[in-house]
């Protein structure tokens, strides 16, 4: 198991604070906001994630390699994240460009976990090697089995799950809209990182490219 870096821990600890903070100071408070069971789960499955995240081996180190243009991707997450935390609270409670009911909210509130567990395994599985950034970390290798068999980017499906699964846990149009704003960073990252990769492991990954999804099998 990896160690915990107390600087990730209290990154982790302060952004998810803030990430729920957003999001019940979007709903009116904590009585409104807990009101709905599926809120509740929704903030265990975010606290449940978060805790899981620190044990990964996951980090922000820049490695031996590092494609720095990317970083602006960091700060666009930053930005619609934090949009994403309070927008959909706010608009639910206030019933703007809200749909559906508590079948809606739970169909995001169990997409959101499923979500989260398909971004934090491919974390697991690579540790230290996974990093914030576009880098390639000391002894790193090329994954190509298990999860990475088929799909070349699993983690950055999770993502955008658990993005669509939290504005359905709102049942929220603007929630929606915001999910869709990470689609254009993050194909701007994973562009980045191939190119990264095809330069470190040659054809050896470019084999991989040629027989590999990025996200969807027999989509994209």
């Amino acid at each position: 198991m990896a160690g915990i870096s107390p600087g990730m821990a209290f990154a982790s600890i302060v952004s998810t604070a803030l990430y729920l903070g957003l999001a019940i100071l979007g709903w009116g408070g904590i009585s409104p906001f807990f009101a709905s069971n599926a809120r509740l789960v929704l903030v265990l499955f975010t606290i449940l994630l978060a805790v899981a995240g620190l044990f990964t081996g996951g980090n922000l180190s820049s490695g031996e390699r590092e494609d720095r243009s990317n970083r602006w991707v960091l700060a666009a997450f930053g930005i619609i994240g934090f949009l994403s935390a309070y927008l959909p609270a706010y608009t639910e409670r206030i019933g703007f460009w809200t749909f559906g009911g508590d079948g809606v909210r739970w169909l995001g509130v169990m997409l959101f976990g499923a979500g989260g567990v398909l971004r934090m395994w491919p974390v697991f599985v690579l540790g230290r090697r996974f990093s914030g950034l576009v880098a390639i970390q000391p002894g790193h290798m090329l994954v190509t089995t298990g999860i990475y068999r088929t799909v070349r980017n699993p983690s950055y499906l999770g993502l955008l799950i658990t993005a669509f699964g939290w504005a359905l846990a709102f049942r929220s149009g603007m929630g929606l809209v915001l999910a869709m704003l990470n689609i254009p960073p993050l194909i701007a990252r994973m562009r980045s990182e191939e190119r990264l990769l095809s330069a470190t492991f040659g054809q050896d990954y470019e084999n991989y490219r040629n027989r590999t999804a990025r996200l969807i099998p027999g989509l994209y």
